[in-house]
């Protein structure tokens, strides 16, 4: 608020003009100003980007036969994100020739997750255990983090490889991750789409009319 003084402490001749002492109060000023600061500061925290891991196949040409084969078909799915929302799997090894092996899910309920939950059960059930102990004080949030990462990147666990296509949006690969860390998948990976792959899903589309004219593969 602002305050005019016109109190004059001696006498005014005539004809001079009035002074005028103004004094300014910003102390409402201050205030908005914490207000304001405050308001900035948790914006920017609500704003922080969320990071996440993720594992990219290695370059690495001097694996041996044996670390190529430590993945066991019966532990392996591989996902193909598909356009509009669809989502394609098979387990183990592809079978090209065979368009009945790929299979086809949704991200909603019964969908993705369930398949996911079904097939990596142990791992779960460890982790659902391993946060009743966090949540009773059982355990140091520390000890958690080091138990939860022994069972999500146990060497017979399940290994998920995601595929996504060139019509996949990037939101189909960021609701995949998610569910990576839902059901306690530790060992994933993103991978190009192999030709054997995209032929697949075409052959799929067409219910095998595609391997019919071509007298399969």
């Amino acid at each position: 608020m602002a305050e005019v003084n016109t109190g004059g402490g001696g006498e005014q001749k005539k004809g001079q003009p009035q002074k005028l002492n103004l004094r300014v109060d910003f102390t409402p000023m201050v205030d908005m100003n914490m207000l304001l600061i405050t308001f900035f500061m948790f914006c920017t925290t609500l704003s922080k980007p969320q990071t996440m891991d993720i594992v990219m196949p290695t370059k690495d040409t001097d694996l041996t036969e044996e670390d190529k084969n430590q993945v066991k078909a019966s532990k392996a799915i591989t996902l193909i994100l598909g356009e509009d929302d669809k989502i394609y799997y098979y387990m183990g090894e592809p079978n090209y020739s065979d368009y009945t092996s790929l299979k086809e899910t949704t991200y909603g309920a019964g969908g993705l997750r369930d398949i996911l939950l079904e097939r990596n059960r142990d791992a779960v059930a460890e982790m659902r255990t391993l946060k009743i102990d966090r949540a009773k004080k059982k355990i140091t949030e520390e000890q958690f983090k080091e138990k939860s990462s022994e069972i999500r990147n146990k060497k017979d666990g399940q290994v998920v490889v995601i595929k996504p296509t060139n019509s996949a949006s990037y939101k189909n690969l960021v609701d995949a991750l998610d569910e990576m860390q839902i059901c306690s998948i530790g060992k994933y990976a993103i991978v190009e789409m192999a030709d054997g792959d995209n032929y697949l899903v075409q052959n799929y589309q067409s219910k095998g009319a595609l391997s019919a004219e071509t007298g399969g593969r």
